[in-house]
């Protein structure tokens, strides 16, 4: 039966109890308790909801100076973390939050305007106000204690900024009562933010989430120093414990799981679609100081505008080397085992690395400026081989790629890849000696011939990445010209072009790849080129490709009987390194959480031409109307994947029949003229004609079988005046979308809702977003 709202001593009892955790509350409150009480008396779960914001508000306004009263603030906290997604997943009660509650309880004399704030507002504003409170979640500046309390509403919070760093000089003195305090109170805050996980996608992302929306808004006056605290503690933490390597074994860390759920807060504020705001701000192209009154207003989020608007080198250089210290982390445990604290949220690490690259140009030509871009590359390069088989994984996948995607837009990462690649990270690929592009080609052609077969729709990212950067790689290693030469021989079999629409894509790609090098980079490339010259049956065939249904047929008959196309068998791997381990697939049980489709490439980057002079202008739209990849590639249900695990071959290739026969989509020799007769094998067929010859004249007249001495003649060869005019060269640059604001949407959510399982926040909720699946 409905509890009076004045009945002090039976709502009392929910907060009063002095020693309780987090953990203890979601013990006492069992989920299906709260739902009872949802249905059967609506009345007492809103007067406790409102009874736990008035205590927080209490305590905000109060300044929590008693042990008593931080106990009731920790207490409803907790209780308010619990309730709150049982609110969310029903969706009479997702309105409540935003009422106001007519005077309830209040004495009728105190009705002013403050009170009229929706229940939200208010519990927004109260842990705001919670997160600067002296001696409770920051260090107080008082010396006395002597009834000189501070005044929590006069305080500036910007001088109680939780770490140096960003904006700010001064690191306050470690206090893990504080760092405790405050990783509650910002788990309440993800909490309150977690009603998108509720809703679900939709392609209008212009629905944004109220609760980020007020946070982020000048409503919150602690916006900036919030943001800048939440940002300093991520990038200042270092695992290995003040540089002392073991240190973790010996001391507590209260510090990760503040990081943690700091990194989760900021990149869901920052949950934003630039594709829709045409802010100058996002682009980074404005100038002015930090903080210029003269600059066009930026996006109403106001930590969406504080990051765009970062731009003092020693802030990106604090950021950049925060954010690659923390990546590197799983990769120091390979040369020093248990040295280091092995931190798990790489994933929102690196969505804010992608917010920071997207919302603000001026850090991303900062990353690309000095090769400590490749300090990102490597972890990400590691990050992507070692999930290449684990299903439960392919999100993490998805963002690896992603942002070397954007970076591959950019002429100087390209550049930056030529630098040698020393570092010697276990990892199970080929053994090579070589560049940081050599060892981006490897990782890429592992995750192609033995990746998950769901990552299929990557590949024409995987090697958009390769094309973006060729013109610029000064000298391939022999590993890395053979393997692309594998994937040639792979993607170009007749069976494999003629079985899905958009397969003939990835052939174009790899020949825009080997015509960039030979064309802008032929000095340097001796490897590569005698690859194709011992390969040049792969280009003769494909110039040679039969166009004629009973070919065509043919073609697809031929994969009932070969293995599939791309195995390891053809591809000397060679030795993996030591010390590496096999790529494993998730364990069976894991959970996972699936993602919504992403958008094909073409929707996903736009042509630059790169002129003389190094500038890019944008192409317009009607001239790539006419490339050879017109048609937009198709995304990939599961019945038309292929794979790279001979043990799923049999399997596949009969999904794959079944497909084609179903009627969906089947060859004609038309529609194989239409790209046969754009395959651009002009430049690579004038150098065969050209360099065939000689080398087999070397070889007849010197009696030679050894590679070296061709090597040599090829390395002093030139092709000057003999090749097709030099073509432009073509950057396919990423471009924001709606498409992939979503896609990150349900991905950011789905890793936050896996990684918080003390206490488990989410977990048996109505979640919609997205699905939770066991592997």
């Amino acid at each position: 039966q409905p509890v009076e709202a004045t009945d002090d001593a039976f709502w009392d009892q929910f907060w009063a109890d002095t020693a309780t955790s987090v953990q203890d509350v979601f013990a006492l409150v069992p989920a299906a308790e709260i739902r009872a009480v949802r249905e059967e008396s609506p009345s007492n779960l809103a007067t406790l909801c409102y009874k736990a914001v008035e205590k927080l508000v209490q305590g905000a306004e109060s300044g929590c100076h008693t042990e008593k009263e931080r106990q009731i603030v920790l207490n409803c906290c907790r209780l308010l973390t619990r309730i709150l997604p049982y609110i969310f997943e029903d969706p009479d009660w997702r309105g409540f939050f935003w009422s106001t509650v007519p005077g309830a309880g209040r004495g009728g004399g105190d009705e002013d305007d403050e009170n009229a704030r929706p229940l939200a507002e208010s519990l927004l504003l109260a842990v705001t106000d919670l997160l600067f409170c002296p001696d409770f979640t920051v260090q107080s500046h008082r010396r006395s204690t002597v009834d000189t309390a501070e005044d929590i509403h006069s305080i500036d919070s910007c001088e109680y900024i939780w770490e140096a760093g960003v904006g700010f000089a001064h690191s306050p003195q470690p206090n893990y009562i504080h760092d405790l305090n405050r990783t509650e109170l910002l788990k309440l805050l993800l909490t309150c933010f977690s009603e998108a996980m509720y809703l679900p996608p939709s392609s209008d992302s212009s629905n944004t989430n109220p609760w980020v929306q007020f946070f982020c808004s000048t409503e919150n006056r602690h916006a900036l120093p919030l943001f800048t605290s939440l940002l300093n503690v991520v990038c200042a933490y270092d695992p290995v414990g003040y540089g002392i390597p073991y240190n973790h074994l010996l001391f507590s860390d209260y510090r990760e799981p503040l990081v943690e759920v700091a990194a989760q807060v900021l990149i869901v504020t920052l949950d934003y679609d630039s594709s829709t705001s045409s802010s100058p701000t996002v682009d980074g192209t404005t100038t002015g100081t930090a903080m210029d009154d003269v600059d066009p207003p930026g996006p109403d989020n106001l930590f969406v505008n504080y990051l765009s608007r970062i731009h003092r080198e020693e802030d990106f250089q604090f950021i950049l080397k925060g954010v690659a210290r923390l990546l590197s982390n799983p990769l120091v445990q390979t040369y020093l085992p248990n040295s280091a604290k092995k931190i798990q949220f790489h994933q929102e690490l690196l969505v804010l690395f992608w917010k920071l690259c997207d919302f603000n140009k001026k850090f991303l030509f900062f990353v690309l400026k000095s090769s400590d871009v490749l300090d990102i590359l490597v972890p990400i390069l590691y990050f992507l081989n070692d999930a290449r088989a684990d299903q439960s994984r392919v999100g993490l996948m998805h963002i690896g790629v992603f942002i070397l995607l954007l970076l591959s837009g950019e002429r100087n990462f390209g550049v930056r890849l030529n630098k040698p690649y020393s570092v010697r990270v276990p990892m199970d690929i080929p053994v090579f000696t070589g560049t940081h592009a050599d060892l981006l080609i490897i990782v890429f052609h592992k995750i192609i011939t033995s990746g998950h077969q769901r990552l299929q729709p990557l590949f024409d990212c995987l090697l958009t990445i390769v094309v973006n950067v060729s013109p610029y790689l000064k000298s391939l290693s022999m590993v890395a010209a053979n393997k692309l030469l594998h994937l040639l021989e792979a993607f170009s079999t007749t069976w494999f072009l003629f079985s899905a629409v958009q397969n003939h894509h990835l052939v174009f790609f790899l020949l825009e790849v080997f015509n960039n090098i030979i064309q802008y980079q032929f000095d340097g490339n001796s490897n590569l080129v005698y690859a194709v010259i011992r390969k040049r049956n792969v280009f003769h065939q494909l110039a040679n490709l039969p166009t004629d249904a009973q070919s065509i047929q043919k073609g697809l008959q031929r994969k009932k009987k070969t293995p599939e196309p791309i195995s390891r068998t053809n591809s000397q791997d060679g030795v993996s390194m030591e010390g590496s381990r096999p790529a494993a697939p998730a364990e069976p049980g894991t959970l996972k959480t699936s993602l919504v489709a992403t958008p094909g490439i073409d929707k996903l980057t736009e042509k630059s031409q790169v002129s003389e002079d190094g500038t890019m202008r944008s192409l317009e739209p009607e001239a790539s109307q006419q490339s050879p990849e017109g048609n937009p590639p198709a995304a990939l249900s599961d019945g038309e994947s292929w794979s790279g695990e001979a043990s799923h071959s049999r399997r596949d290739r009969r999904r794959l029949s079944s497909a084609s026969s179903s009627g969906q989509w089947t060859p004609t020799p038309d529609w194989v003229m239409s790209w046969k007769s754009k395959l651009p094998l002009q430049t690579i067929m004038r150098l065969l004609q050209v360099l065939v010859p000689q080398v087999e004249k070397i070889c007849i007249d010197k009696g030679l079988t050894d590679e070296s001495e061709i090597l040599k003649f090829l390395q002093h060869g030139t092709l000057v005046g003999l090749l097709p005019v030099p073509h432009p060269i073509l950057i396919r640059k990423y471009q924001a979308n709606s498409g992939t604001a979503m896609w990150f949407r349900t991905y950011m959510w789905g890793v936050i809702y896996l990684r918080n399982v003390d206490p488990p926040i989410w977990y048996d909720t109505d979640v919609k977003l997205f699905e939770i699946q066991r592997v």
